[in-house]
């Protein structure tokens, strides 16, 4: 057994480079992972979860209590994987931290010769007794499945139904059935399919040369509302149907004037004036496909060019409930609503996906599905309304409610966000699931809702489609429910694209992994209120919820509407403390949402505060005193550290590491010129003693930079960067503050949380500053000359927080869906030209560094709701030239050569003097004045970055002598010019306009 005061290997060293890439190409693999068994949001990489674990059970073979029966174990059985345990204890270190690189590989963790090494060094870690592994925020299981998979005990529990009937599946049906699931799962989808499909059949016609269509690409309407005018707008993002290499296919359309001819099935009949048709055609430039029609709301009219209003959008739509089922009239004729652009259909005996316009028996087939859901409804009313209406009329969260944004274009209920033939599909597979008997348990019927689960996500009208792969993208995108204006429908029932069928292939692949660990225990718990008693826990390892960036009710309740049908009277799907709620708990749910209430408390900040600090309560009290903890914590705002920090040290724990692994996705939207977290941090921590004394002020600010500066010169040499790096250091920082009950100054006077942190970040700064500007910023410490000016330094603090971990997302991975993804509100984000900080992340910098950023506003920074964007050189042009601009500057430099450094000051900076005008975009070599309102005071001077910006911006205007003589002045006046363009192009992302010409302008400097 590991002595209590045995240092573990997460508190000592972790393989951080080769477990994040591990980690960041788990998303990449598919088939078999755990991870496709049913969607859920922010689910962590099993292979960081699994590296944590085992580095949080192995001791440190480098502390002098760790037990020898360990090292002798390890020692023993390491070389079975290739990993040389040597002959030192420093040499099993490195040995033991390699197998945890190695074993994160997904390749790697199914197999009997890691597996084998796992169980048998956990086992002779702990004593021989299995470690009990608890997760009170299990969501989709990452945790206690690895928990199992290295031999522990798992007790994992969450609040929501669908993340428990997730881990359900996951952790106590495929480990006691596994193989014989995935038979059981195979036998019976394929009956469900066939009787489907027998139903089904005269919705989803086949072509008459024997096609088979597979997607149905649809356009919501609107009607232009411009005089004269009044044609169809059908709403599309883009025209373009496949943007394979060698393989592009879009629309393009035409305007027809004259209704002498009949109207095709897209076209309303009634029309008198304009309208739309399309043609499908092989482009061959980008240039020749047209742009869409919506962006942001707001809707292009194709026939007149006038654009109709978000407002306005929004009111059509509304009034027929989201606008994605097509109206006929009396006579079965398109008189409005979705339209039809395109079928993707497959032809026998050929490859590829084929594309044709929209005929009549679509349309047919479509308002056959509408006539059929009306019986279906009227035969539920006439029976009494006995159980839940077939398809799903449970109420959508009110609006306001974070991530959605639907209700506000009349999808009010749930069903709302299906077509009418998507519901009657859907209505029958979950006739047909629930119809089915059922063995095991009842683990082929949960096995059987997970793929039904998987089918729902792939047949709303909030589906997309993917052009770059041709194939339909799930519902939830991201963590939301966005608007879709153009959408993509399958067929459930077919043998190709996201079916039913595939659905239970996903789910009966995952089924025969097995995985071959004793099952774990799940419980539908509060984790403010955790089931298990005192002192059980040997490790406490959870994901929490953060504030308001997920909610994870209200989006499952998508799932939920729909299981219910498919499970009927199954009690896991009711919540257990409020049986009049047909939805997902909220009240308890531990995230900030003020459109909810606890009781008379609204949801908000503090209430969640005050809730997870009770959790971190709850976890102190579970585990044991020999006991270890690790959080994953990847907000990215100032205030939400504080608050997990604060709660966990009150909760009673001592955070003694912290770990930052790559988990997120490189290019994705939200990290785009901003400091969004490329990293998950794994906080590790212990139970604080009881008897813990008070720390002395003076001896805690002591030890602080060299615990920092420790552990910063680590995570560099990992490749950790920017955020990530400042936020991973905050944990190590809190080991000296958090080891006592309380931190007290000379005066007795306590000292909290916010006071350290604020000297925790000042230190993270002036360290940062050092290592970008050189030594001579360390003389400011003790206030000695050489040190550049705030605006200087406010910069090269602002670039090297946005240092990406991941590197330069220069190619931003599936960038055509992230943006198909976004409402018109979620597409105005990030837009902003230059790079983007949270204020409070550059308040925290500023102020401890004497940096006032009120002086520099309107000069290198821009702030605006809650953000800092630091202003691009091309915005500066004017400040810097003057109204005569850069070419009648540069010309005057150029004829005045040997012109002193004094007097280029005053040369290059005219009118300092006066107020300027900002905003001067560069149109490609040469400077254009736009001006907007004047922000410079007259007092202005020009500083050491000033003249940088000036010199690139002579640099992109082509002015190369005028170039040469500023920096033969600045080479005059002494280093700070030089030493700052050299930190600035260090600091500047790869692929920016600013290093580009920050490069381009030194390589004129004389050597």
């Amino acid at each position: 057994m590991i002595p209590q005061a045995c240092r573990r290997l997460a508190e000592a060293d972790f393989p951080i480079a080769i477990v994040s890439r591990h980690a960041a190409r788990e998303k990449s693999i598919r088939h078999g992972h755990p991870s496709t068994l049913h969607l859920w949001w922010a689910r962590r990489p099993l292979a960081s979860c699994r590296a944590v674990l085992l580095a949080l059970l192995w001791p440190d073979p480098c502390d002098p209590l760790c037990p020898e029966t360990f090292k002798s174990a390890a020692r023993a059985h390491l070389p079975e994987a290739g990993c040389n345990p040597g002959s030192s204890d420093p040499d099993l270190r490195r040995a033991l931290l390699k197998f945890i690189g190695d074993v994160a590989d997904w390749n790697h963790a199914a197999k009997p010769t890691y597996l084998a090494i796992s169980r048998a060094l956990v086992k002779a870690a702990q004593g021989g007794e299995p470690p009990l592994v608890v997760d009170p925020f299990a969501g989709g299981g990452s945790i206690p499945l690895e928990a199992l998979r290295v031999g522990c005990e798992a007790f994992a529990s969450d609040l929501n139904p669908v993340a428990c009937l997730i881990l359900k599946v996951m952790l106590e049906d495929i480990p006691r059935h596994g193989p014989a699931l995935a038979a059981e799962l195979r036998r019976a989808g394929a009956e469900i399919k066939r009787e489907a499909e027998r139903e089904l059949a005269a919705l989803y016609p086949q072509d008459a040369d024997g096609a088979a269509p597979i997607a149905y690409l649809w356009a919501r309407t609107v009607r232009c509302e411009a005089p004269d005018c009044g044609a169809e707008i059908p709403l599309v993002r883009s025209f373009w149907l496949c943007r394979k290499k060698n393989r592009l296919r879009a629309l393009r359309c035409k305007i027809v004037r004259a209704p002498s001819c009949p109207s095709p099935p897209t076209s309303l009949p009634e029309e008198e004036g304009r309208r739309v048709e399309f043609e499908i055609f092989s482009p061959a430039t980008e240039a020749e496909v047209p742009g869409g029609t919506v962006a942001r709301a707001k809707a292009r009219c194709l026939c007149c060019d006038v654009v109709l209003s978000p407002d306005r959008v929004r009111a059509q739509l509304a009034a027929q409930r989201g606008g994605a089922d097509v109206v006929f009239d009396a006579e079965g004729r398109r008189i409005g609503g979705a339209r039809l652009l395109a079928v993707v259909t497959l032809r026998p005996g050929e490859t590829g996906r084929h594309y044709r316009l929209p005929a009549a028996p679509d349309y047919a087939a479509v308002r056959e599905a509408g006539m059929r859901l009306e019986a279906l409804r009227e035969v539920w009313e006439r029976g009494g309304r006995q159980g839940p209406s077939p398809v799903p009329d449970e109420k959508l969260p009110p609006i306001g409610t974070l991530g959605f944004r639907v209700q506000r274009y009349g999808m009010l209920q749930w069903g709302d966000l299906f077509t009418a033939r998507q519901k009657l599909a859907l209505a029958s597979l979950a006739r047909l699931v629930a119809g089915k008997q059922h063995g095991d348990g009842g683990a082929d019927r949960r096995g059987m809702a997970m793929a039904f689960g998987r089918c729902t996500e792939q047949s709303s009208s909030l589906v997309r489609w993917r052009t770059s792969v041709e194939a339909v993208a799930g519902t939830f995108g991201r963590q939301a429910l966005p608007m879709m204006w153009d959408f993509a429908e399958i067929d459930p029932t077919g043998d190709l694209a996201s079916n039913f069928s595939a659905a239970v292939d996903w789910v009966a692949e995952v089924a025969e992994q097995g995985w071959k660990a004793s099952p774990g225990q799940i419980e539908a718990a509060d984790a403010a209120q955790h089931p298990l008693p005192d002192d059980t826990a040997t490790v406490w390892f959870t994901d929490p919820p953060y504030y308001d960036a997920v909610p994870y009710a209200d989006l499952s309740d998508f799932f939920i509407v729909w299981l219910k049908r498919a499970l009927p009277g199954s009690q896991g799907l009711r919540d257990p403390f409020d049986r009049t709620n047909a939805l997902s708990p909220k009240q308890r749910e531990i995230v900030q949402d003020e459109t909810k209430r606890d009781g008379n408390r609204p949801k908000d900040r503090a209430w969640f505060e005050e809730k997870m600090a009770r959790a971190f309560a709850e976890g102190r009290r579970v585990t044991r005193e020999d006991g270890i903890g690790a959080v994953v914590f990847a907000h990215k705002t100032t205030e939400g550290w504080e608050a997990l920090l604060s709660g966990m040290i009150r909760g009673g724990w001592i955070i003694t590491g912290s770990w930052p692994i790559a988990t997120e996705r490189p290019g994705r939207l939200r990290a785009r010129d901003s400091a969004a977290l490329a990293t998950s941090v794994h906080l590790i921590c212990r139970p604080r003693p009881d008897d813990a004394g008070i720390g002395d002020w003076a001896d805690v600010l002591r030890d602080l930079p060299r615990r920092v500066g420790e552990w910063m010169e680590r995570l560099q040499a990992e490749g950790v960067r920017g955020a990530d790096l400042v936020f991973a250091c905050i944990g190590p920082a809190l080991e000296i503050f958090s080891r006592y009950t309380r931190v007290e100054t000379a005066a007795g006077e306590e000292v909290k949380l916010p006071e350290y942190l604020a000297k925790v970040w000042e230190v993270v700064g002036r360290s940062a500053l050092e290592q970008v500007l050189g030594t001579a910023e360390a003389a400011a410490r003790n206030g000695a000359l050489g040190v550049l000016e705030e605006d200087a330094r406010l910069t090269a603090l602002f670039l090297w927080t946005l240092q990406s971990t991941e590197g330069d997302a220069t190619k931003a991975e599936e960038a055509e869906d992230e943006e198909s993804e976004e409402d018109e509100e979620a597409a105005s984000r990030g837009r902003s030209r230059g790079p983007v900080l949270i204020f409070d992340v550059v308040r925290r910098f500023a102020q401890p560094l004497g940096i006032g950023l009120q002086q520099w506003e309107g000069r290198i920074i821009e702030t605006a709701k809650g953000t800092v964007r630091l202003l691009p050189v091309a915005e500066r042009a004017q400040q810097l030239f003057g109204i005569e601009g850069a070419e009648g500057v540069a010309m005057r430099l150029e004829r005045e050569a040997a012109m002193a450094a004094s007097s280029a000051q005053a040369m290059l900076f005219p009118e300092m003097e006066v107020r300027l005008p900002r905003t001067v975009p560069i149109k490609g070599r040469a400077l254009r004045v736009a001006a907007t309102e004047p922000t410079l005071s007259p007092d202005r001077q020009a500083t050491t970055l000033d003249r940088v910006h000036a010199a690139m911006l002579l640099q992109a205007s082509g002015r190369t002598d005028a170039l040469r003589t500023l920096i033969r002045a600045e080479q005059e006046r002494g280093s700070d010019f030089l030493r700052l363009a050299n930190a600035l192009s260090a600091l500047y992302p790869a692929a920016s306009e600013e290093k580009r010409l920050l490069d381009a302008m030194l390589l004129a400097v004389p050597r």
